[in-house]
């Protein structure tokens, strides 16, 4: 999954976090649903999702 700035995503549906790298460095986010995760996997267009459905919904926490 790339695209934009977007280099990889991976979920975890226990804990609820996804954590993605970015061109700038890699961010946890928490509270995040399967649905979310899900529509973020399967979409055409994984950064313009990543931006407008989990960047400006969640808080990340920069963990590299």
């Amino acid at each position: 999954m790339h695209g934009g700035s977007l280099k990889s995503a991976g979920y975890d549906e226990r804990t609820r976090k996804l954590v993605v790298e970015l061109s700038s460095g890699t961010f946890e986010y928490s509270g995040v649903s399967p649905e979310v995760w899900r529509r973020l996997a399967s979409s055409s267009s994984p950064w313009s999702f990543f931006r407008d459905n989990v960047d400006e919904e969640f808080v990340a926490k920069r963990v590299r």
